[in-house]
């Protein structure tokens, strides 16, 4: 299970490595993939898996489907995005607000999930602390 987290981390490395391009600068950076889709399976997906099912092992990967209570709300979803819980590390400094509004909708209609309340660019906003030391790759 060792082995499983840590293929997790390599990958969520070399893709952030391969994908992100940092500004240089305080809050987002510019990150290429502009897609749901495309954002998950460049930052999720070697965690959560594919499908979103999830793992558990040496660290444990909630399941980003229905069976999660928590993606009833996006702003939940997008605050984690931005900023992190327990092991998740936080990728507000990474990507843009239409982004984090991209990747939330994209887990929130996929996976069994079918949440008719899509969160808007300006949710996202209202919840970005400009004081707050984003993890970037410079």
């Amino acid at each position: 299970m060792f082995k499983k987290s840590m293929l997790c981390l390599f990958t969520l490395l070399f893709s952030l490595s391969v994908f992100a391009e940092g500004t240089g600068k305080k809050g987002p950076a510019t990150f290429q993939q502009r897609t749901g889709e495309g954002l998950y399976e460049a930052l999720c997906q070697s965690c959560h898996m594919p499908e979103g099912k999830g793992a558990h092992g040496a660290g444990y990967y909630p399941a980003l489907s229905k069976a999660n209570s928590n993606m009833v709300s996006s702003m939940y979803i997008a605050d984690i995005t931005m900023y992190g819980r327990n092991g998740m590390p936080g990728f507000g400094g990474l990507l843009d607000d239409e982004q984090v509004t991209e990747i939330v909708n994209y887990v929130r209609t996929h996976f069994g999930n079918d949440y008719k309340d899509a969160l808007k660019v300006e949710d996202v906003n209202s919840i970005r602390v400009d004081s707050h030391e984003y993890v970037d790759m410079d």
